[in-house]
């Protein structure tokens, strides 16, 4: 508890560290875990494009007060990852269609990359864990169950910058997916197997250590799905 860890820590005078500092961090921690959470739902696709996020029953789901939810929610409209129509009105945007399309040019170059240095520095270990992905992905596609396989989609674009060493660039995916991962949920159902039918081929091109080929792979798998979400009503074209 508070109590004994309080006593063990003291500022440089000498004084012990007073309760509130230690409420403060816990508040901070509690506030950044709560963030995660929801952003992670949404770059995993739990969350759908227009969806109303309702900070009481999320708080009550977390099993935390209002506040820190508040807070969290609050850092993902300044992040452009939820809209806030009003005070009681938080939803999961619309992405228009020229900011869907920019994102896509950036995910082909950033993704290609990971692709590409992950083909040059995968070890066995690495292409074991990225086989397992695609084999649960599959397994889930298979079995119908469309929300764990949307989350796998995720974890094994992520993986490849993982395996690649670019802890930058996974952070920059991270930004784009918030916006991204609810369209790719909302059309996977309808994109069926095109959302992952070139994932083996980015396997098969890390396992040859072939980053030219890992690099076309990715791309021609964001490309297809592309083609799908472009056709699924769920972004928003201008108006004629």
């Amino acid at each position: 508890g508070i109590g004994p860890v309080n006593a063990r820590y003291r500022h440089s005078t000498g004084a012990r560290i007073g309760h509130h500092a230690f409420d403060a961090i816990e508040h901070v921690r509690l506030g950044e875990a709560v963030y995660q959470r929801i952003a992670d739902a949404l770059v995993r696709g739990e969350l759908r494009p227009s969806e109303r996020l309702k900070i009481r029953d999320i708080a009550g789901e977390m099993g935390t007060s209002v506040t820190p939810v508040r807070d969290a929610i609050l850092r993902l409209v300044q992040d452009g990852a939820l809209v806030q129509r009003s005070p009681r009105d938080i939803r999961v945007p619309v992405l228009k269609l020229d900011e869907y399309l920019e994102i896509r040019r950036i995910r082909l170059e950033l993704e290609g990359l990971a692709a590409e240095d992950a083909a040059r520095k995968a070890t066995i270990d690495d292409i074991a864990r990225l086989a397992s992905i695609l084999a649960d992905n599959e397994r889930a596609f298979t079995e119908g169950h469309v929300e764990e396989a949307v989350a796998l989609n995720q974890v094994f674009h992520f993986a490849l910058a993982e395996v690649a060493g670019l802890g930058q660039l996974r952070a920059i995916l991270h930004r784009l997916w918030l916006k991204i991962g609810p369209i790719i949920s909302a059309a996977y159902e309808r994109g069926g197997r095109a959302m992952i039918e070139h994932h083996p081929a980015v396997l098969d091109a890390i396992r040859r250590s072939d980053p030219a080929g890992a690099r076309a792979a990715i791309q021609r798998d964001i490309t297809c799905g592309s083609d799908v979400i472009l056709g699924a009503d769920v972004i928003a074209f201008p108006s004629d």
